[in-house]
């Protein structure tokens, strides 16, 4: 790979070079450099090294108070030096990932117009639909091999962010490089800007997408296609990544698309995966087995339904049949339990519960809610992915709490001011005996004289694994069994698999990389054993090596 990653072998000299994030080293140009270059006299005279960058930056990133400022300062740097950007991401894990993804990332996404400095990625409307193909074959796309691409409609739990929306896909792509260690040139942010129905952010006069109501219904669906279609013409072999699509479009674009190209959806399916990954790191700690979890989840849209897909296949492979792997899974939605007698979208039938199963558990009335539901299930699990505040109440969980030595709650909704609980919260009303996770970053909680870690069920610890194996691979489709390989390899590296239960369930934050790397071999090796590439290497590891960057400048500034 040349220095943009075609074979072009152009060279940027002076000032080309320093605008040029992929190329430009800054002051750690190295006098030889300047002298190749022409940067004397453009640059101070200190030869710097990347690690008094590093410092340098930090420093800066200090000064400021609120996280959305340091967010908005993370954006910008990889605009100037996508090298040092990630030197950073990497060597200080734990405190940048949050501010360039969840929790900040929402706020990001709302504030997108006003932070707007410089486009990355591309931003493509209904009006370009005749110049895709144009738009693409831009020679700075040559080694695409993922992208991520979202409609901006349900960004977290915010809603419609239109244009705003772009910051998801460029986020979930840093974590890609940051943490998978894929090129930052192999990555493309895609924004299908159809419109917004947020009025509030077509009458702002800094908005920068489509002022216009959202496209919807037959013109979308054919706008989605040409994109899709324009998008296999460029690169045959690309991973395209679906992120934050309203659950109207979310499953059936999948469904449509699934078996032409190497697809996912990271929201169904990449949430599915480490939560299935973290319930079992969870359950060996408990010494349960799997196949005889009861497990709740509330909030039967797409990633809900995404989850007990995933864990009845889990369950069918641990030995139950299809049908009783289903019954093991109960749904619970805005109007309680889904029962056949409601309405409920075609993905949902297969789970909701027989009238004359439930008759005796409605009471003055016909809606079961989840205190109820718990009640008379005495679930092992409890998963949340409603967006919605306080959804797990102190009755719900104190009465699971009763049924069950080590009841496992993880209220996934994000940000931070979404989730359905508060660790502190569950820990208090199952008297400190709870197996909890969340979707955003909670502090550790004090339980008499010790700290519990809360793990943070966050999908960086699946997706980027996930993509590296796929892309060493060249992988053809995504089936289920690759989400199943994945959510199997993170338990593999639980710190508690070893039978401390004082340990988190999930690696620390700063082994993401480590964490990665593990995913995308044991892929490969599903890829390989399932033929799912005509070129695919015997050898799966170097491949999957061969596609990691490290953050490091180049000797020779090339």
């Amino acid at each position: 790979m040349n220095e943009y990653g075609g074979t072009g072998g152009i060279e940027r000299n002076g000032y080309e070079r320093l605008l040029d994030p992929i190329l430009n080293k800054g002051t750690a140009f190295t006098e030889a450099e300047r002298d190749r270059f022409g940067l004397h006299g453009l640059l101070p005279p200190h030869v710097a090294s990347l690690d008094e960058q590093v410092r340098r930056r930090l420093e800066h990133l200090h000064v400021l108070s609120e996280p959305v400022e340091r967010y908005s300062f993370l954006r910008e740097l990889p605009d100037s030096n996508e090298t040092l950007f990630y030197a950073l991401l990497v060597g200080h894990m734990p405190e940048i990932l949050p501010l360039v993804y969840t929790p900040t990332v929402g706020e990001g996404c709302r504030r997108f117009s006003h932070l707007f400095r410089r486009p990355r990625g591309l931003f493509l409307s209904p009006q370009h639909a005749h110049r895709l193909d144009e738009i693409l074959r831009h020679p700075r796309f040559d080694d695409v091999g993922i992208i991520v691409m979202s409609d901006g409609e349900r960004i977290l739990g915010l809603g419609d962010q239109g244009a705003g929306g772009m910051g998801i896909p460029i986020g979930k792509l840093s974590l890609y490089t940051g943490c998978g260690g894929i090129h930052p040139l192999r990555t493309l942010p895609i924004l299908l800007d159809t419109g917004t129905d947020n009025e509030e952010l077509r009458a702002d006069p800094l908005y920068v997408g489509w002022r216009h109501e959202r496209v919807r219904g037959d013109a979308y669906n054919a706008f989605v296609d040409a994109v899709v279609q324009a998008i296999r013409r460029r690169w045959p072999h690309v991973l395209l990544q679906w992120e934050d699509f309203a659950n109207a479009n979310a499953s059936p674009l999948l469904l449509r698309y699934q078996d032409q190209l190497c697809t996912f959806n990271d929201d169904i399916q990449g949430t599915a995966a480490v939560v299935l990954g973290t319930m079992l790191a969870a359950i060996a700690v408990s010494g349960e087995k799997l196949e005889n979890q009861r497990v709740v989840v509330v909030g039967p849209g797409s990633a809900g339904l995404g989850i007990a897909e995933l864990l009845v296949r889990a369950l069918t492979e641990a030995g139950l049949d299809e049908r009783e792997a289903r019954r093991r899974l109960f749904l619970v939605g805005k109007d309680g339990l889904l029962t056949q007698g409601g309405e409920l979208t075609v993905d949902q039938k297969p789970y909701a519960r027989s009238d004359d199963e439930v008759s005796d558990w409605a009471e003055g009335g016909d809606t079961i809610s989840l205190e109820v539901l718990v009640q008379h299930v005495r679930p092992t699990a409890l998963i949340g992915v409603t967006g919605k505040a306080g959804t797990f109440t102190e009755e719900a969980v104190r009465a699971m709490a009763k049924g069950v030595d080590r009841p496992l709650v993880f209220p996934l909704s994000n940000p931070t001011a979404n989730s359905e609980a508060r660790p502190s919260d569950i820990m208090e009303w199952t008297d400190g005996r709870a197996i909890v996770g969340t979707g955003s970053p909670f502090d550790p909680v004090k339980l008499g004289d010790r700290e519990v870690a809360i793990d943070q069920i966050n999908n960086a610890y699946i997706f980027p694994g996930l993509g590296l194996g796929l892309l060493a691979t060249k992988a053809s489709r995504v089936p289920h069994s690759l989400f199943l390989a994945a959510a199997r390899a993170l338990a593999e590296l639980s710190p508690a698999a070893g039978g401390n239960t004082d340990a988190t369930l999930l690696p620390p934050i700063e082994q993401l990389r480590v964490v990665s790397r593990h995913i995308a071999i044991r892929v490969a090796e599903q890829v390989r054993d399932e033929r799912l590439s005509t070129v695919a290497s015997e050898d799966v590891e170097k491949a999957v090596d061969n596609e990691i960057w490290m953050p490091r400048y180049a000797e020779g500034g090339s």
